[in-house]
């Protein structure tokens, strides 16, 4: 008699049963994941089929024993309709009962990315070192063009920079303790920086030595190697004590440990090796065991250290200890099945562009070193065709302050390190706009070493070296064409666009509202949006990146007060560190449309609100974009009792002008004239101040000041909020004209620029 079988529900925060009738499919073969049956020791069986009865023989296909909840099939299945079922395995090998059925439809031309299965995965993998990057027959070849010409592929400069300062810096102590073991942000940083460093002259030295044959260099990697595997696994650089500084650690262990592999001695490989397996244990078990991202894939370093630390690590390790197959073949699984939770098929990362890139700065080069190494090309799937978009729509080239999540490099434009993830995806994928992306970011960002967020993170002429080998060089091709209305649907993120390719007359608007609500590195700011034009932030991102976890960060950044949004009766959206709470402060893109005179976006925010104002009906905003040339906010806010309204918006300077219905922001490039042309509860109440209300003071010392306008409306039920935004050139003085029409159920508001006259309408209160 077989046993019944527990199906929980999923949830916001947890993985769900895929492919449905309701999910269409992206790729063939369809990705299955389902809710775990039991927390331990859990394995199961998976049919599908194109009988609903799932009938044997050749309609039926059976994966047997799968060690987790997810499963990537190792073949492309025929157009057509389809059903799924799956069973837990029992220790005592018999199975449970089958769980409910659930059907989907594979369309013909979708992108075919099987895995290939565990069995015989690694089979034509060669036990040789290195295998980190080059393999030998790769190696020879390479090395026998740098001898050639030492400036192939930039090794000159790689050599240079990267390789020779390593010979005579002495090694870097083992980081030590925090005081009394409490985080302190300088110390962390300051640790995790020098684990950095010690990355660098492991992997740069062991790679020059190798490919140059080098004796003098091969002695100094070996010194900087066993140096660092003498640190003690269990102290500062632990997993649990510093993440970011035990991946750095682990990483330099594998590239040392790899490439230096037939110049150890048996006793330097063995202590090298167990002192790697060790770091790579502490990592793989707090991702699969701890962290379960199989179960809750919402953890962004988890999910990092995939790429980081468990790629390298159990590459180099593979044959030689048995744990690195298990935790390689979860990794590649996960790769292709879960992989991203932050986005999907349009490419989009709802935790932001700097997460966007520190995110695809590893996992690029882990699924570099995958494929040559194994022949696995995860790089073919859907979302890596497509992602370079997402910086280039939401974080271009010239903008400052004006994209949504943590930013490390605020008051910055975008850094190189983005820069270089972009240029991978014009080799992957020949796009011309993303080369074009990575060479004005290079025109920008001239010192990158002088910045933690780029130094601290890559080593440029390393990755040029790789990339130049790897991928073939992509002609720019400004983005004179692209898209001026940009949905993507995969995290809620719509961006308006006109002459990106002209900085000096680039408009930009960026507006959000996203199912992932407030979780890890975004905030509370469903329904807002930013503005950039003219080379200047005009309606910005307000606050200072001090380190996550600050009051700065956790008191401000975070908080809808800081957004060009609302807030009811001074109360704005979730942005806590309850998981549960943050991934139900969710904001909906309820309508993107490309009208013949203006380009329309309409967002939902009440659920992010709910929480701190659960009278909370019904939040609303619309914006209209018209002519390229002005922009038309329109609020609706309907609530179950009588509240006040702040309506906000954050600028880099004092704002200038404060009168009436009417503000002016005046920039060194831009100004942006602000009127509030119509308001159902009477005028507003127009103020402009600065500062960083509640921020710890002690964090405040030598930071600009930032200052924001509030237009406060009179207490009602029912609000409904107009506002008329002019961005501007700084030489320019100019207005739109507009009037008010409400004889009927609405109120119809007419703006004219140009010769051309407009209309929004807007529902009354009643």
């Amino acid at each position: 008699m077989t046993s019944p079988l527990f199906e929980p529900m999923s949830g916001a925060l947890t993985v769900q049963y895929e492919p449905n009738e309701k999910t269409p499919l992206l790729e063939n073969p369809p990705r299955f994941t389902w809710m775990a049956a039991k927390l331990d020791r859990d394995r199961y069986v998976l049919q599908v089929s194109t009988s609903p009865d799932f009938s044997e023989g050749e309609a039926t296909y059976t994966a047997d024993s799968l060690p987790y909840n997810f499963y990537t099939p190792d073949r492309a299945l025929e157009p057509g309709s389809y059903w799924w079922r799956y069973a837990l395995l029992e220790d005592s090998g018999d199975r449970s009962e089958w769980s409910q059925v659930r059907s989907f439809i594979v369309p013909a031309d979708l992108p075919e990315t099987p895995l290939p299965s565990r069995n015989g995965r690694f089979a034509h993998t060669s036990a040789a070192h290195p295998r980190l990057w080059l393999q030998a027959d790769r190696l020879e070849a390479f090395r026998g063009k740098v001898l050639e010409d030492n400036t192939y592929c930039g090794w000159d400069l790689f050599y240079e920079k990267s390789v020779l300062p390593w010979t005579v810096r002495p090694l870097i102590a083992e980081p030590l303790p925090y005081p009394d073991h409490k985080r302190v942000p300088k110390l962390w940083r300051q640790m995790y920086m020098d684990c950095q460093e010690a990355l660098y002259a492991v992997k740069h030295l062991s790679v020059a030595a190798i490919v140059l044959q080098d004796e003098a260099l091969l002695a100094k990697a070996k010194e900087w190697l066993l140096h660092v595997a003498s640190w003690d696994t269990e102290g500062p650089t632990a997993r649990d004590y510093n993440d970011e500084a035990a991946f750095r650690v682990a990483g330099a262990l594998a590239w040392g440990y790899d490439w230096l592999y037939d110049s150890l001695t048996g006793d330097e490989l063995e202590f090298v090796r167990s002192r790697l397996l060790r770091r790579t244990e502490q990592v793989a078990f707090h991702v699969i065991e701890r962290s379960k991202i199989h179960h809750v894939p919402y953890d962004s370093h988890a999910v990092r250290s995939l790429s980081s630390v468990l790629v390298p690590c159990c590459i180099a390790l593979l044959g030689e200890e048995a744990a690195a197959t298990d935790w390689l073949d979860y990794t590649l699984e996960y790769y292709s099945a879960l992989y991203t939770p932050w986005g999907g098929i349009d490419g989009g990362w709802a935790e932001g562009p700097m997460y966007w890139t520190t995110g695809m700065a590893f996992v690029t080069e882990a699924l570099s070193l995958i494929k040559p190494f194994c022949g696995i090309d995860l790089l073919a799937r859907p979302f890596f065709t497509k992602t370079g978009d997402f910086p280039l729509y939401c974080y271009p080239p010239g903008t400052v302050r004006s994209s949504f999540g943590d930013m490390s490099n605020l008051g910055e434009p975008p850094i190189l390190k983005t820069g270089f993830n972009i240029r991978h995806f014009a080799g992957l994928t020949g796009n011309g706009w993303y080369q074009w992306y990575f060479e004005q970011v290079k025109k920008t960002d001239v010192d990158p070493d002088s910045k933690f967020y780029n130094y601290g993170w890559w080593d440029f002429r390393f990755d040029d070296v790789a990339f130049r080998h790897d991928n073939p060089h992509v002609e720019a091709v400004p983005p004179t064409d692209i898209e001026p209305l940009k949905w993507f649907r995969d995290v809620g993120w719509v961006a308006m666009h006109d002459h990106m390719e002209s900085p000096d007359d680039h408009i930009m608007l960026l507006a959000k509202a996203s199912k992932y609500g407030s979780i890890s590195h975004s905030h509370g700011d469903q329904g807002s949006f930013l503005l950039h034009a003219y080379g200047e932030p005009l309606a910005t991102h307000s606050g200072h990146y001090l380190a996550f976890g600050t009051s700065m960060h956790l008191d401000w950044r975070r908080q809808t007060r800081s957004k060009n949004s609302i807030l009811i009766d001074g109360l704005g959206q979730y942005a806590g560190n309850n998981k549960a709470l943050s991934m139900e402060a969710i904001g909906i893109v309820e309508a993107v449309e490309k009208r013949p005179d203006c380009r329309y976006v309409r967002m939902n925010a009440t659920p992010a609100y709910r929480e701190h104002v659960p009278y909370l009906e019904r939040y609303l905003r619309e914006i209209y974009y018209f002519g390229s040339s002005y922009f038309v906010i329109v609020d609706y806010v309907d609530l179950s009792q009588a509240g006040t309204i702040d309506w906000l918006l954050h600028t880099m300077k004092p704002i200038a002008h404060v009168e009436g219905n009417h503000a002016i922001y005046e920039g060194k490039k831009a100004k942006l004239d602000i009127r509030f042309v119509y308001n159902s509860s009477g005028s507003v109440e127009l103020s402009a101040f600065t500062g960083f209300d509640g921020v710890n003071a002690a964090e405040l010392a030598g930071l600009e000041m930032h200052s924001h306008l509030r237009a406060r409306t009179a207490p009602a039920r029912r609000h409904r909020i107009a506002a008329l935004l002019v961005p501007m050139r700084a030489s320019e003085s100019r207005y739109v004209p507009y009037f008010m029409d409400d004889q009927d159920h609405g109120v119809h508001l007419y703006f004219t620029d140009g010769g051309v006259t407009s209309k929004v309408e807007v529902l009354k209160a009643y």
